[in-house]
């Protein structure tokens, strides 16, 4: 058995039985997973974590499941890549880039929250698994869902990048391209989630499906020696990875893992959907939704569940928000490429150009350590670059015309 104690509504208080449910029903307040840690406390230690397969589930004392995994079971531990070149353009002395553009089956970090609530589906009894979402979601319920034997329905909106259908529709998945953007695609899947009984991850398997985002806080402490990071960039959609990664450094706190957790937590949005940022800025823990208008579509949600969580955690923490315009975006995202060699999604330009930006504000210290959460491969959002990049160089089939090149180049003179 695992270690979870009920959930718990995040207004009142008040505590429930681990059901398939997110809502309070006395406040509306949304569910959180709430755990013994003085009994993992007793089981857990750095040598038992360490010693186990890497991937999410070394970690597993942490995650809300109860027997052993049944899903995603090759997602996690991606790597930590200690950007020197970035940190040189950025002027930065200890710059980090945790990379989850690569590892996971479907090359997102979705595929460590779906890892989870599938997990979870299974152990309570589902036969069909869906979500709304703006794209990886998609894939990796598509994916995985397969993988585990589930009957699956994807909701997206209609205006999804053609590559990022295409990445779900492999797959074979029941795949529902609504009129709308993703709040109205959400909306729609609440009223179904209350007609039909199907786990939909990001609705009813919610509480126990956003615990799977701690793994990235988990694995960037253990990546940096356990210790817990100066500062943390993280691209904000609905605003759940940003308060999970701050859960789980004060959790790895709370069991003895770590010494301490005096991470500073900063949102990154873009400018065409800024709900969260523009609070932060305004200091307001309002969050007032906007109509989403930005290259980066992983991240248009306009409405973010959990954006006032956001807020508090950002504050909490003594970070700060930062917002980009789509043309900062299409740079961040050279700019990793070009430095590092990653080729991020939009979201992974958003985190690089917010960086960029916090450090020119002095939001982030020189001399700090700072990751960066880079949360997709760019693949997946190649559509971004149309008219935004150089063309090839044409050349005839001989040497004289690619010397000719060379001196137009000015590498031969």
């Amino acid at each position: 058995m695992g270690y979870v104690e009920g959930l718990k509504c995040r207004e009142c208080g008040r505590q429930y039985n681990v059901e398939p449910i997110y809502v309070c029903e006395f406040c509306f307040g949304p569910l959180e997973v709430i755990y013994n840690y003085e009994k993992i406390k007793k089981v857990i230690s750095k040598k038992k974590i360490e010693n186990r397969d890497e991937t999410l589930w070394r970690y597993k004392e942490l995650l809300p499941i109860d027997g052993p995994p049944q899903a995603g079971l090759y997602s996690g531990f991606t790597p930590l890549v200690k950007a020197e070149n970035l940190a040189k353009v950025l002027g930065v002395k200890e710059l980090y880039i945790k990379d989850d553009t690569v590892v996971h089956p479907t090359f997102s970090f979705k595929d460590r929250v779906v890892a989870v609530a599938l997990t979870k589906a299974k152990e309570f009894g589902f036969d069909t698994v869906a979500c709304a979402s703006t794209g990886n979601l998609a894939h990796s319920v598509s994916a995985q869902g397969a993988k585990a034997g589930f009957k699956r329905f994807i909701f997206i909106p209609a205006t999804l990048e053609a590559s990022k259908i295409v990445s779900s529709l492999v797959f074979e998945p029941h795949l529902i391209a609504v009129d709308g953007n993703y709040d109205e695609v959400n909306r729609l899947c609440s009223e179904i989630a209350n007609q039909y009984r199907w786990a939909f991850v990001n609705i009813n398997i919610r509480p126990f499906y956003a615990e799977g985002s701690k793994t990235i806080g988990f694995e960037i402490a253990e990546q940096l020696g356990w210790k817990a990071p100066d500062n943390v960039v993280v691209p904000c959609a609905s605003g759940s990875l940003l308060t999970k990664i701050w859960k789980a450094f004060k959790e790895l706190k709370e069991v003895g893992i770590i010494k301490s957790a005096n991470t500073k937590i900063f949102a990154a949005q873009a400018k065409g959907c800024n709900p969260i940022v523009t609070a932060i800025k305004n200091d307001t823990d309002v969050i007032r939704p906007v109509k989403p208008d930005t290259v980066a579509k992983s991240l248009a949600i306009g409405n973010p569940a959990d954006g006032y969580y956001a807020y508090k955690a950002v504050k909490e923490s003594g970070g700060y928000g930062e917002d980009v315009t789509d043309d900062e975006i299409v740079e961040g995202m050279k700019l990793l490429a070009r430095t590092e060699g990653i080729f991020a999604e939009t979201a992974g330009g958003v985190t690089v150009a917010t960086t960029k930006k916090l450090i020119e504000q002095g939001y982030i210290g020189k001399n700090e350590v700072t990751v960066i959460c880079v949360t997709g491969n760019g693949l997946k959002t190649k559509e971004a670059f149309d008219g935004r990049m150089s063309e090839p160089i044409y050349i005839k089939p001989n040497i004289e015309a690619f010397e000719k090149t060379l001196k137009r180049l000015k590498i031969l003179k």
